[in-house]
């Protein structure tokens, strides 16, 4: 572990006295005013001595969405080796007549035609290379335990990109990509056969394409309109996706002319709740016929946060648990806690339950969320890890936010919504020149309505008064 300042620096974080500014605080609220009536707000700002200047809520708990990212890339920065070479090596071995498939928890396993580096078909080369004929293609996934989904996620995700399945054999972002057009006068749906479609797409004058799965089946309903002449890409969750890489394996494999002529089959490990908190030495896998390398893991968590990425923060987790540990989602959050008692947080602050912020369980103080970002910021690699998140109008989810205020290009920060729900924390430049530590969320948002111009005007008016 890479720990900077601890201990009685962490608490000193979160004890800092408030010396809020009345003029700021007023503005701040006004712009929150202008919120959907029942949205419900939580802020705390602190200045760059360490001092509250705006505090709304600071110790009520609210859902934080994909501000959970913070807590996992964090981790990630202080638990894994993110600069060099990244060792969640994808490998190939053979058994006998069988080939098996081997995930390390790498979230950058490609298929892609264009693919130049952290290729399927570089392991599948390595196996034509040796043999014309192979029995079964299995995909092993037990680095992790096979804890696909957390606890407090919405079922209705599990067929959208955003609730794909989590697996330490994870490919192409575990995301089938599918294109509805239409052709000779019909709509199609294209792309790969690994699922069954039920085609309900009619041809209409607009594109509004929805789709629908069941847990666990392979029955997928595609409904809606497609234009004449236009088409649409859908991109779809996986139930199963060392399955799914197993199986684009084998076909992999017969483009290059080997021959399959057993099943295609998985390896889990089942997740056995005793068994988290356990001390594991982690072995090195048999000798493997070849593996791809991923690279640094920086850049991964870069991506993770800059467009919010659930599946490359739910493998981050794992990957963390799995530091001397099982590799559970119960393993990386220990190490999460850990982290919130060196930044001097009360364990009644927050509550996880994945990595991404999926689960609807997760909640968190503002209070606390500044002072794991002021923690954070004093560390090593503080300046590093603040690299990673979105900045205002420039890129990633904020883009398009804060475009044409003074905050653009001045405030970085990570994003979250779910339904009802909206979040943002990081560090702004205010007018003054000095660096803010925020976070500011905004819970109960009634349905089809959004406070993201409130929130984004409420900071902007406390970075012009601070």
């Amino acid at each position: 572990m890479r720990y900077g300042r601890a201990g009685l620096a962490g608490a000193a974080l979160w004890l800092t006295a408030a010396a809020p500014d009345p003029g700021v605080e007023a503005a701040v609220r006004a712009a929150l005013a202008q919120a959907p009536a029942g949205t419900r707000f939580g802020l705390v700002i602190r200045d760059a001595a360490g001092v509250e200047r705006v505090a709304i809520d600071p110790d009520h708990r609210f859902v934080p969405a994909s501000n959970t990212k913070i807590f996992t890339t964090i981790a990630a920065f202080a638990h894994l080796a993110v600069t060099g070479p990244d060792d969640a090596r994808t490998g190939v071995r053979t058994e006998g007549h069988d080939v098996v498939l081997v995930g390390a928890g790498d979230a950058r396993l490609s298929s892609a035609e264009d693919c130049r580096s952290n290729c399927l078909t570089t392991l599948a080369d390595a196996v034509a290379a040796t043999t014309r004929v192979v029995g079964d293609v299995i995909g092993d996934d037990s680095r992790f335990p096979d804890q696909r989904w957390s606890p407090g996620m919405g079922w209705n995700n599990i067929a959208t990109r955003s609730g794909t399945g989590i697996s330490a054999l994870s490919l192409d972002d575990n995301e089938l990509v599918l294109n509805v057009r239409t052709e000779g006068g019909r709509a199609v749906v294209s792309g790969s056969d690994y699922y069954r479609i039920d085609n309900r797409v009619t041809v209409g004058t607009r594109n509004a394409i929805g789709y629908d799965r069941m847990p666990g089946s392979d029955l997928l309903r595609v409904s809606g309109t497609v234009a004449t002449g236009d088409g649409e890409r859908i991109r779809v969750g996986i139930d199963d996706p060392a399955h799914y890489a197993a199986w684009k394996f084998a076909k992999v494999l017969r483009d290059r002319g080997v021959r399959v002529t057993g099943k295609v089959a998985v390896r889990h490990r089942p997740h056995v709740p005793a068994e988290d908190g356990a001390v594991v030495e982690r072995g090195t896998f048999p000798p493997m016929l070849a593996q791809v390398q991923p690279g640094p893991l920086v850049e991964d968590i870069a991506l993770t946060n800059k467009v919010s990425q659930n599946l490359h923060a739910e493998l981050l987790l794992r990957r963390i648990g799995a530091v001397r540990g099982t590799g559970s989602i119960a393993d990386g959050l220990k190490k999460v806690g850990a982290i919130m008692t060196l930044a001097g947080v009360p364990r009644t602050a927050w509550d996880l339950s994945d990595g991404s912020g999926m689960s609807t369980y997760n909640r968190v103080s503002p209070r606390a969320m500044v002072a794991l970002i002021g923690w954070a910021r004093a560390q090593p690699w503080g300046a590093a890890w603040l690299e990673t998140l979105p900045v205002a109008g420039v890129d990633g989810t904020l883009a398009r936010r804060f475009r044409d205020t003074p905050l653009a290009g001045r405030l970085r920060a990570k994003t979250g919504s779910l339904s009802g729900t909206s979040a943002l924390a990081g560090t702004m430049t205010a007018a003054s020149g000095q660096t803010l530590t925020f976070a500011l969320y905004a819970n109960d948002i009634p349905e089809g309505a959004s406070a993201t111009a409130a929130m984004d005007a409420a900071l902007s008016a406390a970075a012009a008064g601070l």
